[in-house]
């Protein structure tokens, strides 16, 4: 730098360094004036990497020349120096300790509008925090306003320059990723079961339940993020949507397979409704290769055993959670590194009921956050997803079978609405042939009065709607079904033959 710069010790989770450049004319200052950030994504560093920055200070950019942006310092600081930001070699940052230390949070906002109690108060707080507390990635369910979505935009565009909400289903998916680092591709994929459109007390049919990837290229790492939100349990005694969350479940996992191939690192977060020894998350978990977070970090600090919805939050209907004392998780961050990288979990870390400084949560649930090292290996890891496991085999015996219970109760819902069209049907045809015989002259008078028979022919063409319309939807739910039982078996079969082959 010609001696105009002094090279700082300050490195971002990405291998970068920061030199303070005196400008032309000035005198050798104790602090920085400006943080000049290239185009490409950062690391924010925390005021706490120059003492000279005041506790708490809020950077906001301002376009500078070269691609570049300008973070001015607090009033009062020095204007005679300015630092910049250069990335190091990846070659280099690859050597040593661990490569990439990225910090995730997940959360269920649980953002309805006109429903959620304190929306639109959580909202800004949720985005107050995430600005704060500078995140690597953010991964949010039940975003179900997209102005809420906008408004986190905007006021997240410094920390968090680029983002994507998924649309899909009535309402939306409610899925939304903010990421420090530039999303370079991203897919949805709708589940193919979601519920009952004639449960409208619950409400998930009508959303697009569904599961958000989004790619991106970090210090040479090929990330695929996935977020989802999986249908919610209701009644645990009584589950009558098991086959539907294992159905999607399958299809999560399924979906993982076969577009994670290309990437070094798999992530998944979101709300998955499933205990952790659920058949579900079993599934999910074995079928994938997936860890779980919680069970894999070397530090934890939060509600006890990790539980995301606990009686403590005053949002949670604690008529639910009467079985479960303690609350229960649903709540997830799983990894996998599927190339040559290993991923450690540093770190995990729930809220506890109240955000920290104020009297109420950001939700019903609790937010996850998870730090994750990732490390480059001497050679490429032979591991892929779907690696053979003893235990597998039971786990997807175990869920066909539920995907079988739901197929057998699907298919009597299907008769029972096909065989009242047929008598609605019957009905009508009967009434049409009644009052065509007495315009002909061909029968005696109406026994009924013309006002009930209109009514009761109304009512016939109402039930001739309803049921075609259920039975029209129980027989895509019959095939759904039976589609994933014969995928499960054609696995079962393949992980029975497996041992054989070695």
């Amino acid at each position: 730098m010609g001696g105009l710069g002094t090279w700082i010790p300050v490195r971002g989770s990405l291998g970068f360094r920061v030199v303070l450049v005196c400008r032309k004319g000035g005198e050798r200052p104790g602090a920085p004036s400006a943080l000049f950030l290239p185009s490409w994504p950062l690391p924010c560093l925390s005021p706490s990497a120059f003492p000279a920055w005041l506790p708490g200070s809020v950077l906001q950019p301002a376009l500078a020349p070269g691609g570049c942006h300008s973070y001015p310092l607090p009033a009062g600081a020095p204007s005679a120096w300015h630092c910049l930001l250069t990335p190091t070699e990846p070659q280099q940052a690859m050597e040593g300790e661990p490569t990439l230390r990225l910090r995730i949070f997940n959360l269920n906002c649980w953002a309805i509008r006109y429903l959620s109690k304190r929306r639109q108060q959580r909202v800004r707080l949720i985005g107050d925090t995430l600005r704060q507390e500078a995140f690597d990635l953010v991964l949010l369910q039940e975003v179900w306003s997209e102005q809420d979505y906008s408004e986190l935009k905007v006021k997240l565009a410094g920390c968090y320059p680029f983002s994507h909400y998924f649309r899909s289903g009535v309402i939306g998916s409610g899925l939304c990723v903010f990421s420090r680092f530039p999303i370079l591709d991203m897919l949805l994929y709708q589940y193919s079961l979601n519920g009952y459109p004639y449960m409208l007390q619950h409400g998930d049919w009508f959303c697009g339940k569904s599961v958000g990837l989004v790619v991106m290229k970090i210090s040479g790492i090929i990330f695929n993020v996935y977020v989802t939100h999986l249908h919610a349990e209701y009644c645990r005694d009584k589950d009558a949507y098991l086959p539907h969350r294992l159905v999607q479940a399958w299809e999560l996992a399924q979906f993982i397979r076969h577009t994670s191939k290309a990437a070094d690192v798999v992530l998944l977060g979101g709300d998955l409704n499933m205990h952790p020894e659920d058949v579900g998350i079993r599934l999910l978990r074995g079928w994938t290769g997936l860890q779980d977070a919680f069970a894999e970090a070397m530090h934890f600090e939060g509600c006890k055993n990790g539980c995301t919805l606990v009686p403590d939050n005053c949002f949670t209907d604690k008529s639910e959670l009467l079985p479960f004392p303690l609350g229960i998780r649903i709540d997830y961050i799983l990894y996998k590194a599927i190339s040559s990288f290993t991923v450690k979990c540093e770190e995990l870390k729930t809220t506890t009921g109240r955000a920290p400084g104020v009297d109420i949560p950001f939700s019903d649930h609790e937010a996850v956050m998870a730090t994750l090292h990732i490390q480059r290996q001497g050679q490429p890891a032979g591991a892929t997803l779907g690696t053979a496991d003893p235990a597998l085999a039971d786990v997807v015996t175990e869920a066909r079978a539920e995907v079988g219970a739901g197929l057998r109760a699907a298919r009597r819902q299907r008769y029972s609405s096909g065989r009242m069209a047929v008598l609605a049907l019957l009905l009508l045809l009967l009434q049409a042939a009644a009052a065509l015989a007495t315009l002909a002259g061909l029968g005696a008078e109406q026994p009924f009065p013309k006002l009930s028979f209109c009514l009761l022919a109304f009512l016939a063409l109402g039930v001739l709607v309803l049921a075609t319309g259920l039975h029209l939807f129980h027989t895509m739910e019959v095939k759904m079904l039976h589609g994933t039982e014969d995928q499960m078996w054609m696995v079962l079969r393949a992980l029975q033959e497996r041992p054989s082959e070695g």
